[in-house]
């Protein structure tokens, strides 16, 4: 029989609690790093208040919609409110219980879900850096409460939960290329084209208030993100070892891909580069961390930092839309990078079942994952802006966009 593994609970917990540690502190000090000062305390609060309302939703219902049996494409309401964990609170979980595909894990399941519920935490927090400085609050939690629902939930039921359609088709997502990654950037692109362009936008200033604050956000990113990808090896094993290892060679290849190309077009290697650099790398592995070795993780990489390079700046600046802080030019197209590299690179000993060898035949159903989250999430996110604009409005006025969202929206600000 199964048993409990003390040093599997305590890795998975460790490493919730690094995700956790991406979006506070981590990802509310890279973004306000990168706004102006009139929007620092704005931008945090999204982080940190997004951080407490998806942490109720997944209690209440989002854990229920993505991890029970349900059906291909979400699961069923027998697990709200999280009823039914005192029964077998300290037994080893199993994932699809009673289902030909069910998994067995060495830890409970309080230890899962919550490490689970820090991805629903940190994957809406990312989109905010594409509607940065310009979007009312109350519009912000109304739409990513419905968006939790309707658009995280059924995306992580098809790729996680073993019952879902592209888990049956065998796509290797470990770690949310397509449920975090390709999910907030294409969202992120949405709001950005909705929600309009900042208000001076191409023709005032509008660099980073405190860079200082960005690096230091993007260093809690990279440390946090040995988590993140290694967290879904559900133990202390090789499998987390090596996830370790393959993000810290990506996250670095893509910091000095971006530097050197930046430096070779532009004269200078920046230090915002440097930081977007990394995060690009990070966002790619991520959905191959549990796949890839060392030597494809180093391409991955150095892929990811030129071609973001390009979509951050070449890209947006032809296509003229205002992603704000990059969530779709840095996450959505380095979450495509990595997942369909993933297809191409794995290598099937890692994967527990021996499964998933990279090929042409797991690059077709990496790139049915891709399109189907593309599609899925950008005509739902247009559905929920939508009705969010209609029942309170997106975007604040032009003349409290100018003073400021701190003191319009908060009644704060840094002096």
């Amino acid at each position: 029989m199964q048993q409990v593994e003390p040093g599997n609970v305590a890795w998975v917990l460790m490493c919730t609690i690094l995700v956790l540690l991406m979006t506070i502190p981590g990802l509310a000090l890279f973004y306000a790093g990168m706004v102006r000062k009139k929007n620092v305390l704005a931008i945090m609060m999204q982080s940190f208040m997004l951080c407490a309302v998806m942490t109720v939703l997944w209690m209440i219902v989002g854990y229920s919609l993505v991890f029970t049996n349900g059906n291909a494409f979400i699961g069923d309401f027998s697990r709200v409110f999280l009823q039914g964990l005192a029964a077998n609170w300290d037994k080893p979980f199993t994932l699809a219980a009673g289902t030909p595909y069910a998994t067995q894990t060495t830890i409970p399941e309080s230890v899962f879900l919550m490490f689970q519920m820090s991805f629903a935490i940190i994957t809406p927090a990312v989109v905010t850096g594409s509607c940065a400085d310009r979007m009312k609050f109350s519009a912000l939690l109304l739409f990513f409460t419905m968006w939790s629902i309707l658009v995280y939930a059924p995306l992580a039921h098809w790729v996680w939960a073993p019952t879902g359609w592209l888990a049956k088709m065998g796509i290797a997502d470990f770690a949310g290329g397509t449920v975090v990654e390709i999910n907030c950037g294409v969202t992120g692109l949405i709001c950005a084209l909705m929600l309009g362009k900042r208000l001076g936008y191409g023709q005032e200033n509008m660099a980073p208030w405190n860079l200082s604050y960005a690096v230091i956000g993007a260093s809690l990113l990279w440390v946090g993100w040995m988590g993140f990808n290694s967290g879904g090896a559900m133990g202390a094993n090789g499998r987390a070892g090596m996830a370790v290892l393959v993000t810290q060679i990506a996250a670095a290849a893509a910091t000095l891909s971006w530097i050197f190309v930046e430096w070779a077009l532009r004269g200078k290697p920046s230090v915002l580069g440097a930081i977007s650099g990394a995060v690009a790398g990070l966002v790619a592995i991520t959905p191959a961390a549990g796949f890839v070795l060392p030597g494809p993780a180093l391409a991955i990489g150095l892929a990811a930092g030129f071609v973001c390079f390009w979509t951050a700046t070449s890209l947006k600046s032809a296509l003229g839309y205002d992603d704000s802080l990059d969530a779709f030019g840095v996450h959505g197209i380095a979450g495509m990078i990595g997942t369909l590299a993933t297809g191409w690179f794995a290598f099937g000993p890692l994967s527990a079942t021996l499964a998933a060898p990279g090929g042409v035949a797991l690059l077709k159903v990496q790139a049915v994952g891709v399109l189907a989250t593309v599609v899925y999430c950008a005509a739902m996110s247009w559905v929920l802006l939508k009705i969010t604009d209609m029942v309170v409005g997106l975007r604040v006025t032009r003349e409290e966009e100018r003073e400021g969202l701190d003191i319009v929206l908060h009644g704060e600000q840094l002096f």
